[in-house]
């Protein structure tokens, strides 16, 4: 069969086609998205204007989408797929599911502290006053879903085979008609349409077999190492060739190990904080020679985020290879149809949230924003996969280095030779200049030429000894791959998202209560205190704030080393305080002590 035919494509996507697991209480699954468009209408926003409609619900296809949009400069083009319901309908509903309602089993606020809570409450009130996606929306995008599946039930993916440097990667892309993590399952936000996808890097055998080495799974907003895994780590779950998936219930976000996933909402307009913090931190790190992980590695650091969970159990619906749900013929997106290649507006309500957060996705090669998405243009580059060489090619790329640090080493000791001539003539120079003081100048210009020359000889010294150490090392290496052994699996991982642990999910539910009451408790308290006692606010405030720290450790299991760490700065305080009362007499008992010291050592090295 050809290789550049779409069969050979299709049979490729298919034998790799993953299975995706979601949470019981999901409501949304991957679709065919022609035949959302066709229940959705297009509309265009120009800058100050009402937003204006363009095509009609049943006029909208996936032919039609690119071409419709065509003012790109100033123009923003959204689909539209469902209008809220009314309020009975809404009653009715909430009546309907009432035994449906999803109910966490330990609550987020819990397992985060109370800088995150109390941003937590802001952005609560926030969505007051930005664009949001309502509640009833959701139900009518429920219902709208409903009545598709009940006509024709089928779970789709468009695939897409891409050829980069040797790699073949199969990008899996499945589009979800809702987002319904915020009204759903507590999350971030909601939104019309959402876009998922996951990819996997294939290489080529000698026998011309394809071999999958790496997969990466798509996670909010989260690029590089960290979203990626060896085809052969035990955190990667596989059916024969059909890598599992756990899906983000209502996010629908993508994750390898089933569990409760602690996702951090960064507040962008706060990145400047989060570069200094870095840097403070690096600064921190170098003084104090800590080791482990660096400042900003992995995921995009914010100074403050707001916490949210994301359930991804797999616990309900399973779609793929041998599952009850299986996947349709896949939808090629290879070479690129003109829906995904011209039409750069949003899949579903633009709500103008000034944050993103409600506005719906883009289509696969796009941002919200008009730009093209890295994990469509450069899906290598995406998932930090530039620096992997091909499997075949380690023993040699490896040499290529060896052999790179070996002539550079020959280089370092041509160098290295032709500066000690160089101090050598200088040092002989010198002696000769030695007691002409006419010649005191030239002299010492030559001396601090030497200390230049010395600290460069250190300096290729060091190099030299470094490389040879490399050397060293990938010889090691390359003895062990030769004999069999794999290169370790997770060295490029710095800070993978993972689960939440048993022991942090296995809270009581006053811990609960305590977390979910305690910012608005504080809040209200301080207000009691202003009012009430406003002479003595400031000894008030710090007598709520120490009772709130000890009930939170207690909860925490953490009261002992509360009580430890008071105790030792307690200590250290009162150690400073008495060595400001006594400073005199500590400075004079301190001088005749090392006075004494330094002279019974001068006196003992006299007599001996």
């Amino acid at each position: 069969m050809n290789e550049t035919s779409p069969q050979w494509d299709k049979d490729l996507l298919r034998r790799f086609e993953p299975i995706v697991r979601f949470s019981e209480g999901e409501r949304f699954f991957p679709m065919d998205a022609s035949v959302y468009v066709r229940h959705a209408s297009l509309w265009v926003q120009y800058p100050g204007q009402e937003p204006a409609l363009v095509m009609r619900e049943g006029e909208v296809t996936l032919e039609t989408l690119g071409s419709a949009a065509e003012d790109r400069s100033r123009a923003l083009y959204f689909l539209k797929f469902v209008d809220p319901v009314s309020l009975a309908e809404l009653a009715t509903y909430r009546l309907e599911h009432r035994t449906r309602r999803f109910r966490a089993a330990t609550g987020r606020l819990v397992r985060v502290g109370y800088l995150s809570r109390v941003v937590d409450g802001l952005f609560a009130i926030s969505l007051l006053a930005r664009g949001r996606v309502t509640g009833d929306t959701a139900v009518a995008a429920e219902y709208a879903y409903e009545r598709i599946m009940a006509q024709d039930e089928r779970y789709v993916y468009y695939g897409r085979v891409f050829h980069d440097s040797g790699w073949t990667i199969l990008q899996y892309w499945f589009f979800y008609p809702f987002n319904n993590w915020r009204s759903g399952f507590h999350g971030a936000n909601d939104h019309e349409g959402d876009w998922e996808s996951i990819s996997i890097y294939l290489w080529r055998d000698s026998a011309g077999e394809f071999r999958p080495e790496w997969v990466a799974y798509a996670s909010h907003d989260y690029s590089g190492d960290d979203i990626r895994r060896h085809w052969d780590d035990p955190a990667l779950e596989k059916e024969g060739e059909h890598p599992v998936v756990y899906a983000g219930a209502g996010s629908h976000a993508s994750y390898y190990i089933p569990g409760e996933y602690l996702a951090e909402l960064g507040l962008t307009f706060l990145s400047p904080l989060s570069r200094i913090k870095d840097t403070f931190a690096r600064v921190r790190q170098g003084l104090l020679h800590e080791k482990g992980k660096k400042a900003g590695d992995g995921r995009k650091g914010f100074v403050i985020s707001v916490p949210f969970v994301d359930y991804a159990t797999g616990s309900g619906v399973s779609i793929g290879p041998g599952q009850d749900k299986t996947w349709e013929d896949p939808q090629l997106l290879n070479p690129a149809p003109q829906w995904v290649l011209h039409y750069r507006g949003l899949w579903g309500f633009y709500t103008g949230d000034p944050v993103s957060g409600e506005d719906a996705p883009a289509g696969p090669a796009y941002n919200r924003d008009g730009s093209v998405r890295q994990s469509w243009h450069d899906p290598l580059g995406w998932a930090g996969m530039h620096k992997e060489p091909l499997p075949p090619q380690l023993l040699k790329k490896q040499e290529q280095r060896r052999l790179e640090l070996a002539e550079e080493n020959k280089d370092l000791r041509s160098k290295a030779a032709a500066k000690r001539r160089q101090l050598q003539s200088l040092r002989l120079e010198n002696l000769a200049l030695q007691g002409h003081s006419h010649l005191r100048k030239v002299y010492l210009e030559n001396q601090a030429r030497m200390e230049g020359l010395s600290r460069d000889m250190e300096d290729i010294r060091r190099q030299m000894a470094q490389n040879d150490a490399v050397i060293q090392a990938m010889d090691m290496q390359a003895g062990h791959m030769e004999g069999g052994s794999k290169l370790p699996m997770r060295s490029h991982l710095r800070r993978p998202h993972l689960p939440t642990s048993e022991v942090e999910v296995r809270l009581s539910r006053l811990a609960e209560i305590w977390a979910a009451i305690s910012i608005g408790s504080i809040m209200l308290a301080s207000m009691v205190l202003f009012v009430l006692a406003r002479e003595r606010l400031f000894l008030g405030l710090l007598a709520l704030i120490g009772a709130m720290v000890v009930v939170e450790a207690g909860f925490r299991r953490r009261l002992q080393q509360l009580i430890a760490g008071a105790t030792t700065a307690l200590a250290i305080f009162a150690a400073l305080i008495v060595f400001y009362e006594f400073l005199q007499e500590i400075a004079l008992v301190t001088v005749l002590l090392a006075g004494g010291y330094i002279l019974f050592q001068n006196l003992r090295e006299l007599w001996s």
